[in-house]
Formats: structure tokens, C-alpha cells, sequence
């Protein structure tokens, strides 16, 4: 026997060398698994076979031969005798079921079980809490409403700004702003969740500290009128104008003006910085997207944009920036427009536009999936949860009776909080960034 063959005669007793071809032969010359099928004899009708060998045989070879009429007798005939068989040959048992070729606990080992997919996220279809929100003004191009780092809230009504403290529920009152200055046109917390801005109907901006209940400084000499966007970037507080004007505020400083961007002809009305404070994009009545790059601004003169979009055909106030891809901003129409597009910051390009129906509002990114979360105004005052890419949306919310103006705040004069995100896996501690101004804070949600 040469070195590499295997004996599978039975007087061996030397251990195969493949223990899988072993077991298929052994299988192979079982009584249980044949691989042939023996005809049972008593059980063949030998008149019917040999007529179906030979007449059956000429019958088919020359149907000439027969007329219509003994056609027809001839199956009446197979009909009543049971003559209608196909086959010849008679079998005992019932074919055996083929072999396996490889058994299935070897099958199993090579095909892993399926990933089971993640559990849909339930959504709840009512809000959690409802409060009050008296004197509220229905103004589209204002915005008076921010939650701060702090969890604590922050709503002007009127001339009056609130402040309501989450973990507990509290409610206090920081200002009221005196009749020749007011209303309050916009309300926006530094990142450190302590200080916030407040902008006035008369162009000037307050600088409160909510912690000591003490007005800091007031900015002015920017603007002509009243000031309806804030955005804080750092240190930097950027105002957005009813001159259609964009300032940088250096808080820091006594002459607080350090850059000023020019591209609005009317009302600016959406601000928002990028999470890496390099790009700023703003929205205005005139329908007009810009994004401006913080490295190019100039002290000493208007900076020009770098990228001026006019896709948009009505007012743009809803922006947000995507948290987990640096470039992607998404912005929203007003009602003469409904939709909500996507954008490249880098090239300027419009990846996608989706109509929503009605009037855009404010947009806000899910930090833990890829969603979005739009409110609306008219016609239908809802909340809407899309998944990103697709597009699909994954719930809608009612319950307002008025324009959903910014997420929480309703021109129907009530504040409703919507627990649509849910609540966060909990996730791998990030490593620690270097140190940078308010960098011991959360951003600005």
C-alpha cells in the first residue's frame, strides 16, 4: 500500500487519516440509506406491462389507424379498468431521502447566526409636560426661546425674560425690560450655561449672569434696529439685525466689535455657528443661505461669504448643523417655501431637498442616531422625526394649536416638551480635548 492511501478493509486497525470521507462511505453501505430501487415483483400487473410494451407501444406509433369513435372507446375502456398508469414497475417503500453529503452540525459551524437586528426605539405620541406661556409673541423671525448647558431654560414673554430650572422645575424671573427698550427680540446662553444675551427691539444687547441674578454689560453701536438672532462661538457673541447686518462681539473687550459680514438685505432671522467654530451659517427674510468662514473675516472691512445659496423662496430661519459630519448643514424654508435642504459647506453644494408640507421653523439634530427633528407652522403646527439619509419620517407629533415656532415654544401660548430622542446608549469616554475657552462646558444644545 502506498504511504498516502487509506485501508477500508475490515481486518485494518490502523486509525483513518479523514474521518469525514469515513463516515459517508459507512453511511453509503447502510440497509437505512440505499442508492438503489429494487422493483416488487408481486406487486407488478404483468398484463398491463406487456400491453403498454407492445399495443401501447403501436397505438402511439400510428394514430392513423384509429378512428374517433374507438379513440373514444379505448379511454372510456383505460378509465373503468384503471388502465391509466404511467408506470411499469412497482416499489415496496418509498424512495430513501438522499445522503448529506456533509453532515449538519459541520454546516451549522460554518454559518453563523444572524445578527439580530436593533429594537425600534418607541416614541412617545403626547408630550411630557405642558406649561403656560402667557404674552408670548407670535413673531416667525425672532427667536425667544434657548436651553442652556445648565438644564435650566430660558423664555421671554414681552419685555420679560424667564428662566425655568428643569432639574427641579422652578421658575424665576431675570429681567424686565423697561417699555422704551423693549420687547425682548431674542434670547441666547453662553456655552458655560451661566451668562446669557439678550437682544432688544431697541438694537442693543444685554449680557445677564443668571447665576448672579446681575446684568454684565450692554452691547450697542452695531445695529440700527432690533436684534433677532444671536449664536455664541467661544467668547464671540454673533448678532443678527433687522438692518439685515451679521457683528462679532468680542465680550471680552471694551470696543466689542471685531468683524462684521454684509450679504443680507433684509432681516436676518437664523444664526448658527459649526461645532468647530469655523463656519457660520446665516438665514434671512431676503431667502438668502450664507455661510461664512471665521479664518477670512476682517476687522477692517464687510467679509465676503463663502458661499451665498438662493435655493430657498421664502424666509430661512431653521438651521442646523449635522453632529457627526462637520460639513453638513440643514436648513429650512418658510411657508412660501416648506422645504428642508442639505448642503455641503465645502463646496456649496445642495445634496438634498425634501418638501415637508408646511411652514419650516426651527430643525434639530438627534446627537445619538441620524435623525433630524423639524417643527412646523402652517398649515398642520407638527413635529416631525425624519431618519437620515432616507428621508422617511419616523413619527409626527401633534398637539399645538399654533405654529411650533422653536421646537418648544407655540404661538397657542404654551411650552411643551417632547421626550422624541430618548435617551442615549451609553457610549465609550471620549478623550479630552485640549484646553480652550468654556472647554469644561457642553455646547449649547
Amino acid at each position: 500500500m502506498d504511504a498516502g492511501s487509506v485501508n477500508y478493509s475490515s481486518n485494518t486497525k490502523d486509525q483513518p487519516r479523514f474521518p469525514l470521507q469515513e463516515q459517508l462511505l459507512q453511511r453509503r453501505n447502510s440497509k437505512e440509506n440505499l442508492d438503489r430501487f429494487i422493483p416488487n415483483r408481486s406487486a407488478i400487473d404483468w398484463d398491463y406491462a406487456r400491453y403498454m410494451l407492445t399495443e401501447g407501444k403501436n397505438d402511439k406509433e400510428n394514430p392513423a389507424v384509429n378512428s374517433p369513435s374507438r379513440e373514444a372507446y379505448r379511454k372510456k375502456l383505460a378509465e373503468t379498468l384503471n388502465l391509466n398508469k404511467t408506470r411499469i414497475l412497482a416499489f415496496k417503500n418509498k424512495p430513501p431521502a438522499p445522503v448529506e453529503l456533509i453532515p449538519q452540525e459541520h454546516i451549522s459551524s460554518f454559518n453563523p447566526q444572524p445578527k439580530l437586528s436593533k429594537s425600534r426605539r418607541y416614541i412617545p405620541q403626547t408630550s411630557e409636560r405642558t406649561l403656560d406661556a402667557p404674552d408670548l409673541v407670535d413673531d416667525f423671525y425672532l427667536n425667544l426661546l434657548d436651553w442652556g448647558s445648565s438644564n435650566v431654560l430660558a423664555i421671554a414673554l414681552g419685555s420679560t425674560v424667564y428662566l425655568w430650572d428643569a432639574s427641579n422645575g422652578s421658575t424665576s424671573e431675570l429681567v424686565t425690560i423697561e417699555d422704551e427698550n423693549g420687547p425682548v427680540t431674542s434670547v441666547n446662553w453662553a456655552p458655560d450655561g451661566r451668562h446669557i444675551a439678550i437682544g432688544l427691539n431697541n438694537s442693543q444687547v444685554q449680557l445677564w449672569d443668571s447665576t448672579a441674578n446681575r446684568q454684565l454689560r450692554t452691547l450697542s453701536g452695531g445695529h440700527r434696529s432690533r436684534v433677532g438672532s444671536m449664536a455664541w462661538n467661544n467668547h464671540i457673541l454673533t448678532t443678527g439685525g433687522f438692518d439685515g447686518q451679521i457683528i462679532n462681539n468680542d465680550v471680552r473687550i471694551r470696543s466689542h466689535i471685531v468683524e462684521t459680514y454684509r450679504g443680507h438685505q433684509q432681516e436676518v432671522c437664523g444664526l448658527k455657528w459649526s461645532a468647530s467654530g469655523q463656519q457660520l451659517a446665516s438665514g434671512g427674510n431676503d431667502n438668502l443661505l450664507h455661510i461664512w468662514d471665521r479664518s477670512v473675516a476682517s476687522s477692517q472691512s464687510a467679509t465676503q461669504w463663502l458661499h451665498r445659496l438662493d435655493d430657498h423662496t421664502s424666509a430661512v430661519k431653521a438651521l442646523a448643523w449635522c453632529p457627526f459630519q462637520g460639513n453638513l448643514l440643514a436648513s429650512g424654508g418658510g411657508g412660501g417655501d416648506r422645504t428642508i435642504k442639505f448642503w455641503n459647506t465645502h463646496t456649496g453644494a445642495c445634496l438634498n431637498s425634501v418638501d415637508t408640507g408646511s411652514q419650516v421653523c426651527a430643525l434639530l439634530w438627534n446627537k445619538n442616531e441620524r435623525e433630524l427633528l423639524s417643527s412646523h407652522g402652517f398649515t398642520q403646527n407638527q413635529l416631525t422625526l425624519w431618519k437620515y439619509p432616507s428621508m422617511v419620517k419616523a413619527a409626527e407629533l401633534t398637539g399645538h394649536t399654533s405654529r411650533v415656532l422653536f421646537m418648544a415654544q407655540t404661538g397657542d401660548e404654551t411650552l411643551r416638551f417632547w421626550n422624541v430622542f430618548g435617551v442615549p446608549e451609553v457610549a465609550k469616554a471620549a478623550p479630552k480635548a485640549a484646553n480652550e475657552p468654556f472647554s469644561h462646558v457642553n455646547r449649547i444644545r
